[in-house]
């Protein structure tokens, strides 16, 4: 069997493994540490996105109803890399199906990547603990030199590295900024509804296709 595709691309946080809880954890720590309330988990659903200094600063912003001060940002980062660097596997798990999912990708000969917007150092960690060592040709997380998506700078890395063209590359994510992402590269771009964002927001930032569960993939593929 052959696939129309000759890469796939891969969101983490939300696609592939269910972190909520632990990100939740983490960043309540963080926040009544410093005095604030803690936030529902599923308030975190909204808040995951966009790297670890978006999540602070959504999460500030919900409990004060306004911007948070740069410094009490970067402050409150530097608590929350330390906080989840300990507990970034307390309940994170792969979700069901995603182990097919990802066979079902090998068997087809693809290339396959992780791009996720989690800080580098956590992208391995968590990768590492969920998925075999050969599971992926590259996984790339936020560091110095991969802004966050939809900043396009690591997709399009990945896509010269390969020598492929954006129209060859699936790109699957459960996010608007992960459609936003795929979209203005060119890629095929597929929303996924049981990560942290509605089905709602995948439609209105361009999802060529939505998928319900991991295994719904394989026929997009062929």
């Amino acid at each position: 069997m052959t696939s129309k595709f000759k890469a796939a691309i891969f969101d983490l946080d939300g696609t592939l493994l269910d972190t909520l809880a632990d990100l939740a954890n983490a960043t309540n720590a963080v926040l009544t540490g410093r005095g604030y309330p803690a936030q529902p988990r599923n308030a975190y659903k909204a808040f995951v996105g966009g790297g670890a200094r978006n999540l602070i600063v959504r999460a500030l912003t919900a409990i004060v109803g306004t911007a948070p001060a740069d410094d009490l940002v970067e402050a409150m980062l530097t608590d929350f890399k330390a906080e989840y660097g300990q507990n970034w596997n307390v309940q994170t798990r792969a979700y069901d199906g995603v182990a097919e999912l990802l066979a079902d990708v090998d068997s087809l000969g693809l290339r396959s990547a992780i791009l996720s917007n989690k800080p580098h150092e956590f992208t391995c960690l968590c990768a590492a603990a969920h998925f075999s060592p050969e599971q992926f040709d590259v996984i790339l997380g936020v560091n110095d030199a991969t802004p966050p998506k939809p900043d396009l700078t690591g997709l399009n890395r990945l896509l010269a590295d390969w020598g492929v063209a954006p129209g060859e590359v699936v790109y699957l994510g459960d996010t608007g900024t992960d459609m936003k992402t795929a979209r203005a590269a060119g890629c095929f771009a597929v929303g996924v509804t049981w990560g942290f964002r509605s089905r709602d927001e995948l439609v209105e930032n361009g999802a060529d296709a939505i998928i319900d569960h991991p295994r719904e993939l394989a026929a997009l593929l062929r």
